[in-house]
């Protein structure tokens, strides 16, 4: 395993960290959501009068951050060494688990553990453990 020193970046990542953690607490503060992007999408799917403006708001916000981004800084260039019909079943596989999960990494993760929720805690114990599994068995035993 080799460490691409110069991609290191502890303060950008930091900063970053820091004002995801802000935007979380601002939302619930404000508006007394959480800020988990299934919900937030499901919501879209099952409109209730009055909640679908700032809904779409949101979703607009994080497709258009990393635009408006763009803009000043160019930006990173991923690497995925997968097809596509690989990355479409991960992402069903990632929706399904989301409804089973009730919530996503950022609505447990990042909400539900800044509440001390119990269920949050074990909801990303569990996305943890199964990422580390998928990705030990599809690098070293696959």
């Amino acid at each position: 395993m080799n460490i691409a020193w110069s991609a290191f970046t502890p303060w950008s990542a930091l900063a970053g960290g820091a004002l995801i953690g802000l935007a979380a607490a601002l939302f619930v503060l404000l508006n007394g959501r959480i800020a988990g992007i299934s919900g937030i999408l499901g919501g879209l799917l099952r409109p209730v009068r009055g909640d679908l403006a700032w809904r779409i708001a949101f979703l607009a916000g994080l497709i258009g951050a990393p635009l408006v981004y763009g803009l000043f800084a160019p930006l990173p260039q991923p690497q995925i060494e997968a097809d596509t019909g690989l990355l479409i079943a991960a992402g069903l596989i990632v929706g399904v688990g989301t409804r089973y999960g009730a919530g996503c990494t950022s609505g447990h993760g990042v909400c539900g553990l800044s509440r001390l929720s119990p269920r949050s805690l074990v909801a990303t114990l569990a996305f943890m453990a199964a990422g580390f599994v998928t990705v030990y068995l599809l690098r070293h035993v696959f």
